[in-house]
């Protein structure tokens, strides 16, 4: 027997039809003798709708009240998933955040979840009871809803999977696992069976949307198994018949399998926005003034490139920023020019971030030339790059994205050999 955690995406509750087909997978690990705690997300749309009438109420409304607002589409899928259950004969309850309770830190919208108390529940598990909780809530001080963010269910599931020491996390999405690379742009992807914890936190970072990356994160910290596959494509399985993809840890996957491996997948993001700053004095403390006020104002910065010194003593920057937070930068940016002391401040954000990604490069030397020679021998012009241990991205105009990555796709030897071309 098995403890899991069963987590389900916004399409796959969309509807009453749908919440029937999860409720049959759900009575098939019942079936198996498995113990198991359903957490899902609302119906697909419903959360967008929630948050257009927070706006509508008010444009600046009160965090604490919008949590209340749009947690409740969660609140709903809850109960109608365990009311089906209990049609279909499996004995099953739904649990709100604040019954168990998941406490989170006070950063309404976006809380963190600091513990969940997991009494209860496995009373009810021991009693053979389904859990159905609702993911992307939990309760902050003064007994106040809390939401974690947009994407937050995924977190939530991951959590309650560590505080519930299940062997595994099963996220079922509207793909049915983590491929070398988005199929719809290059058909010849391939389905991996298992991706490392650092591979996959890589990946969602620089923009595959399989899952939260702050969920990934808490995997690898707990180390929570989590297994990623389809909700309607029940029988997808690969060549060693496995279903899904598996995001473990390094141990968990032959050291020859990731020597073979050079890179895992090529992910692209076109959510960011690129600023240049021109004829910033180049002096100690400049880039620190530049920053300090983005930091201030919570805005991530990504990709930094300062060129080369010019005769009088100046330099450009330029740097990327999530291009929803694009505004929000060049004012903090403006109110600093004088501080600062740039001349302009140039926007762009008509680019794409391209991503390498594998556990592979810590012991292959010439991933990111090889990556540079073949955006080179298509004419695709590098405008920013950055690293990490097993990492290489670049920014290029997003006219380019789609060769970007099929060419990248085949010059690391990841198409499918019997894939239709």
């Amino acid at each position: 027997m098995a403890r899991i955690v069963m987590k389900f995406g916004g399409t796959s509750m969309a509807g009453i039809e749908r919440i029937r087909t999860v409720a049959g997978l759900v009575k098939s690990e019942v079936e198996a003798g498995n113990e198991v705690a359903v957490v899902v997300s609302a119906m697909a749309g419903e959360t967008d709708r929630l948050v257009n009438f927070c706006r509508e109420a008010s444009a600046l409304y009160d965090p604490r009240e919008y949590d209340v607002v749009v947690s409740s589409g969660e609140q709903i899928t809850s109960g109608l998933l365990a009311i089906t259950l209990q049609s279909m004969g499996v004995p099953a309850r739904s649990w709100l955040g604040w019954q168990l309770p998941i406490k989170t830190s006070d950063a309404h919208a976006s809380a963190r979840i600091e513990d969940i108390d997991t009494t209860a529940l496995n009373a009810a598990l021991a009693d053979g009871e389904v859990a159905v909780i609702p993911g992307f809530q939990g309760v902050g001080t003064g007994e106040r809803v809390s939401t974690l963010g947009r994407g937050g269910s995924d977190t939530s599931a991951v959590a309650m999977a560590a505080a519930m020491k299940a062997d595994r996390c099963d996220i079922y999405t509207d793909v049915d696992g983590v491929y070398t690379t988005d199929p719809r742009i290059v058909p010849r992807a391939r389905k991996l069976s298992k991706v490392t914890y650092e591979e996959m936190l890589e990946l969602a970072s620089v923009g595959a949307k399989v899952l939260q990356t702050r969920s990934v994160g808490l995997a690898m910290k707990e180390k929570v198994r989590v297994r990623v596959l389809s909700s309607f494509d029940t029988d997808m399985r690969d060549e060693s018949g496995h279903r899904g993809t598996l995001i473990v840890g390094d141990e968990e996957i032959e050291e020859s399998a990731m020597e073979r491996q050079l890179i895992t997948g090529i992910a692209y993001d076109k959510n960011e926005a690129q600023i240049t700053l021109t004829r910033v004095p180049d002096k100690p403390g400049t880039v620190a003034g530049i920053f300090r006020p983005l930091a201030e104002a919570s805005i991530n910065v990504d990709m930094i490139v300062q060129n080369v010194a010019k005769d009088k003593g100046e330099t450009d920057v330029t740097f990327t920023v999530p291009k929803a937070e694009l505004a929000r930068a060049q004012d903090a940016l403006e109110q600093a020019r004088e501080a600062i002391g740039y001349h302009r401040l140039l926007t762009k954000t008509d680019i794409c971030k391209v991503s390498v990604v594998g556990v592979g490069m810590r012991s292959h030397a010439g991933v990111a030339a090889a990556m540079f020679d073949a955006l080179a021998e298509r004419k695709i012009n590098i405008l920013a790059i950055t690293t990490s241990e097993i990492k290489v991205s670049v920014l290029i105009e997003e006219d380019y994205t789609e060769l970007a990555v099929r060419v990248l796709h085949t010059a690391y030897g990841l198409d499918a050999e019997d894939a239709a071309a």
